[in-house]
């Protein structure tokens, strides 16, 4: 990439009031940049009328009185302030990127405002609680309002209580043009005991958010979802109905709105579940997969017995022998549906006679 030498007018702050109309109203950008950008960047900052600033573990900060700039070692940068978005259509686009999209998102890719479906689930890598699946819908008149609220892949964001908030905002604004797919411990435990798989019961899941959406939807031409497995899962497992829709299974979808709504919607499903799940048994219950996890299910045990697995994990997961074998219980000891393992596991079991470990 060659480096672009700048102009004195193009490395002076910015009138935060130039904006254009189609500029989304955002405060906080960050970018993974490669070492040439990285380059050009502290070039930029050092000889523009910037004023330097100290951040912990930065190569280079600076800052104008409409934005901070932030450079970090491991080559991230982060810019905040109201001014941000200028920064980034006037120096970060053309000068550091050597790139046009932000504000010009829809011309650019107009499909990616047209109505359709985003589809994405949440708890898949839990040990507690449900597997969620959400399905949104998008059209032209919310994408903006998305935006504005700060939607994007749920993954990104760190605080539960934000998941929360977005997964409460969206629901206001989209009304009925969503679902959700709720499996609860109890029947993913009978449904993975008889297909064994769980990217089958992904696409099952995900096959009847879009059929219900579509039932709210019935004219939307399209849908978008992780790609996962054998994408003719979903496709197969679709009814008359979503069989007539498009369907678009491609990696990262969460880079898509709909989908990144989708997201949200399924992770605020999955906390809220993991909420009454303690208040009902008064116990920790944390995410993921942890050694705290794995305690909590043993003090779930000794408390209740081990059918309590059956009723808040997933228990083809290897955590579940360590669990009983920690309470002294083995899968005999759960009812039929809790002794399913995952085929890798089971041949594991077969051949070595005892538990698999992690």
């Amino acid at each position: 990439m060659t480096v672009l030498k700048s102009s004195q007018s193009s490395l002076q702050p910015f009138n935060a009031s130039a904006r254009f109309p189609l500029m989304p109203e955002q405060t906080t950008y960050t970018y993974k940049l490669n070492q040439t950008q990285q380059d050009t960047l502290k070039h930029i900052l050092r000889d523009g009328n910037y004023q330097p600033m100290k951040i912990e573990h930065t190569q280079i900060a600076a800052r104008t009185p409409e934005v901070n700039v932030a450079l970090y070692k491991s080559g991230k940068c982060v810019l905040q302030g109201r001014g941000a978005t200028e920064f980034v259509q006037f120096v970060m686009e053309p000068l550091v990127l050597e790139t046009v999209g932000l504000g010009y998102e829809d011309l650019l890719n107009p499909e990616a405002i047209a109505p359709h479906i985003g589809v994405d689930e949440s708890g898949k890598g839990d040990f507690f609680g449900p597997l969620v699946t959400a399905a949104a819908y998008l059209d032209e008149s919310l994408a903006q309002t998305m935006r504005d609220m700060g939607v994007r892949d749920s993954k990104s964001i760190t605080s539960d209580d934000k998941a929360l908030g977005l997964g409460r905002e969206l629901r206001r604004l989209l009304g009925k043009r969503f679902a959700l797919v709720i499996i609860g411990p109890e029947a993913y435990n009978r449904l993975y005991s008889k297909m064994r798989n769980v990217n089958s019961m992904l696409a099952w899941a995900h096959a009847r958010a879009i059929e219900n959406l579509l039932e709210i939807e019935p004219a939307c031409p399209r849908a978008i979802s992780d790609q996962f497995g054998n994408e003719k899962l979903v496709k197969n497992a679709l009814m008359k109905k979503g069989r007539e829709i498009e369907l678009v299974q491609m990696p990262r979808a969460e880079s898509d709105l709909a989908v990144a709504a989708a997201s949200i919607l399924a992770r605020e499903a999955f906390l809220n579940a993991l909420a009454k799940m303690r208040e009902q048994y008064d116990a920790k219950i944390p995410k993921g997969a942890s050694a705290a996890v794995r305690e909590s299910a043993e003090d779930l045990v000794k408390k209740h017995g081990p059918e309590i697995l059956v009723k808040t994990v997933k228990c083809h997961f290897k955590t579940t022998d360590q669990v009983l074998t920690a309470t002294g219980h083995t899968r005999k000891d759960l009812p039929a549906e809790g002794q399913a393992v995952s085929r890798t596991s089971n041949f594991q079991y077969r051949r070595k006679k005892t538990p698999p470990a992690e």
